[in-house]
């Protein structure tokens, strides 16, 4: 007689994970979805009892008792219960929490975890089943409390003292700081003047450009057009000799395949993706989909990691098909190595592709669009990050002008010659550009003509050209996420959310890629940094995290950290209460008339700002958009230059009548006129003001007289 075979009953989090796995395992499991979290704190309090060594309150998620009736209907009729949730910190409290919420037995109830959905690795995580890491759920509850905290006693502060609905979290405040502190640096920013002086020669038929550079010139650098001029007075010869020719070998090596952070930077420009459809696609592609003569696959490992670290079995399989593929040459004898950034988990091994032998061609048909694009970043990104760096063959020249070069040819020029420097270079090997071929313009195939030297060359002409300093450029979502992770701000799973939750709330917009504080997120910033310095101090945060991993390693007592934090943090509470009072803003009345029942109109602040509404609201509810007169008149038409928003809240000046004037400046107009070039001035920089030309060709500054500057402070 047979014995009856034991029903298994596996948990995971997503519908779409538990159809990848159930075509794995066999008839005696059944796979069930949680669909994300089931127990939370309260939404309607605190839901922390910091009394009581700041012990949780945890209630059982609105819409989700149907799901948790379903799972205790399976937990009964089961012999063995897995909990499959994501292998990070997150996918550890979420086990813990099915645990209590649907009272499982500790004896029949293990954990397991796996970092890509295949097969190998799922049976594999079962034989290794454990126990819950209560280090984990700890680092995880440190995380969430602290938020809470932070959340719901800032928000209702702001709330109550500027009136308005405002909200501050920890993370993204920080993230808002970095942002404004970027826009402040632009703001302040004084363009200074340069030159770039570049020689045309001509070696038999062929022509080549050269640059001058202050290095080769005893130091002596084009800052303005005097400088330049000087220059090419001295480069006026008929004399002009190659000194010296250099010719190399140039090694470009392979970069470390995706972290997730590196993943969201390169989807952002390769794919023009915000970082939020980037984890979307990305966690579609880790839980599974269809693919034809396949059926459901997890086509790539888990999309959370810091790690850049891959398994061996993954590496010795991409070598083979490496070799396989492009030949011997390409796979290199000793294994790459990549260096984690400091605050790395390792966790995780890198993202990868599940199934390595699965090239994006060939399950194209199967996926969309988006899907398509990011698993081919990820292969490609992978294959490259395991094959040998490309070659390039270099060559190098300077070539300088005057009377006795030829007796200083290969050694250093006299001071009164000029001296120009070329160099090219040519792709000898391609080694992983054969797959991941994200050329820069440094990589580029440059020729230059055979010198020798010693060898006369002729100079055909000199082009110099005037430039300006430009201020740091502002963040997109790509270099946000990077100075996110390079300051240790957040974790591989906050960064998306974290952008995602400071655009919803106004603070910040997104135009053309390009991140840009509101009117709304300045103030919030301000009234942070004034009150609450440390929860957007970057160092502060980056300890935070730092005491986070303390408690996943075993080292440091979830609760020790909230105890540390709450009474400075409490503190600063109380000091806020009594300071905001004095900076609270009262609606302020306007000229403008309501022509629905005749009141005048004041001016309130919304998302995107300023906005005119009628004071007899809820009875009339008109609104209009607050145009605030600067007092100048428009450059083109003589209109009023009104301060007016984009579509998305950004705050630029612009004319009255415009549609018919299509007059617009981000700086605000002085009225004045440029004396050097006729165009108009504008006010730039914020302490340190000063009146600039809005042409940045001419680079006319002038300076605001500094008791001028006080008297308007």
């Amino acid at each position: 007689m047979n014995k009856t075979a034991k029903k298994n009953l596996v948990i995971v989090e997503s519908p779409a994970k538990a159809k990848t796995l159930k075509k794995f395992l066999g008839a005696n499991y059944t796979v069930e979805a949680s669909v994300g979290h089931v127990r939370d704190l309260p939404k309607s309090e605190l839901g922390i009892n910091v009394d009581n060594d700041f012990e949780p309150k945890y209630i059982t998620i609105r819409g989700k008792g149907e799901i948790l009736q379903k799972l205790r209907k399976e937990v009964k009729s089961a012999d063995k219960i897995y909990l499959a949730t994501d292998p990070d910190r997150e996918g550890e409290a979420i086990s813990w929490h099915l645990m209590h919420a649907l009272k499982l037995d500790e004896k029949k109830t293990s954990r397991i975890t796996f970092n890509e959905i295949t097969k190998t690795a799922v049976k594999n995580s079962i034989k290794h089943a454990r126990d819950i890491d209560m280090r984990l759920v700890d680092a995880q509850q440190a995380r969430r409390e602290l938020d809470r905290i932070v959340g719901y006693k800032i928000s209702p502060l702001l709330w109550r003292k500027v009136k308005r609905r405002l909200s501050a979290g920890r993370v993204q405040s920080v993230a808002l700081r970095i942002i404004c502190d970027r826009e402040t640096e632009i703001d302040n920013y004084m363009p200074e003047e340069y030159w770039t002086l570049d020689a045309i020669f001509r070696s038999g038929k062929t022509s080549f450009t050269a640059k001058y550079l202050a290095n080769d010139n005893n130091g002596f650098e084009l800052k303005s057009q005097a400088n330049c001029e000087e220059i090419i007075s001295r480069a006026q010869s008929d004399s002009w000799l190659v000194r010296e020719v250099k010719n190399g070998t140039r090694v470009k090596k392979p970069q470390a395949p995706f972290t997730t952070s590196a993943m969201q930077q390169e989807a952002s420009k390769a794919l023009g993706f915000t970082t939020q459809k980037t984890m979307s696609v990305a966690q579609q592609l880790y839980e599974g989909v269809d693919v034809a003569s396949h059926g459901t696959l997890g086509l790539v490992t888990y999309i959370r990691t810091d790690s850049v670290r891959v398994a061996d079995e993954a590496y010795n399989t991409a070598k083979a098909i490496i070799a396989g593929r492009f030949g011997a040459e390409y796979a290199p004898d000793e294994r790459p190595e990549y260096k984690m950034r400091g605050r790395a988990q390792d966790a995780h091994e890198a993202i990868r592709p599940s199934y390595l032998e699965i090239t994006p061609a060939s399950v194209k048909d199967s996926l969309t669009k988006e899907q398509y694009k990011l698993y081919k970043l990820i292969w490609e990104r992978f294959f490259a990050s395991q094959m040998a760096p490309a070659v390039y063959d270099t060559v190098s020249a300077k070539i300088s002008s005057g009377e006795g070069v030829s007796e200083n040819v290969g050694g250093p020029p006299p001071p009164e010659i000029v001296t120009f420097r070329c160099s090219g270079s040519i792709l000898k090997f391609k080694g992983f550009l054969a797959v991941y071929d994200k050329l820069e313009e440094t990589d580029q195939d440059v020729f230059m003509p055979k010198l020798a030297a010693g060898q006369a060359i002729a100079l055909n002409k000199l082009s110099p050209e005037q430039h300006f300093t430009q201020p740091p450029p502002r963040y997109n979502e790509a270099s946000l996420v990077k100075a996110m992770e390079e300051m240790g701000i957040g974790r591989p799973s906050t960064y998306a959310a974290t952008i995602t939750t400071i655009i919803f709330r106004g603070y910040v917009i997104r135009e053309n890629k390009t991140l840009f504080p509101t009117e709304l997120g300045v103030l919030i910033n301000d009234i942070m940094m004034e009150n609450f310095e440390n929860i957007v101090d970057v160092e502060f945060t980056a300890r935070m995290e730092e005491s986070l991993d303390q408690v996943e390693e075993g080292k440091l007592e979830w609760k020790e950290i909230l105890r540390g934090f709450y009474n400075p943090f409490e503190q600063k509470i109380i000091e806020a209460e009594e300071r905001i009072g004095d900076i609270e803003i009262e609606d302020e009345k306007s000229d403008v008339i309501c022509e629905h029942c005749g009141r005048n109109m004041v001016i309130k602040y919304g998302k995107f700002g300023k906005f005119l509404a009628c004071p007899g609201f809820p009875e009339c509810r008109n609104t209009k958009p607050f145009y605030e007169d600067t007092g100048v008149k428009c450059p083109l038409c003589d209109g009023k230059v009104i301060i007016k928003k984009t579509k998305k809240g950004r705050k630029y000046f612009g004319c009255e009548n415009n549609p018919e004037c299509g007059f617009m400046s981000w700086n605000k107009p002085t009225g004045e006129t440029c004396p050097e070039c006729g165009g108009y001035l504008v006010e730039k920089g914020g302490r340190n003001r000063k009146i600039v030309c809005s042409n940045v060709q001419c680079g006319y500054v002038k300076e605001i007289p500094e008791e001028e500057i006080n008297k308007e402070a």
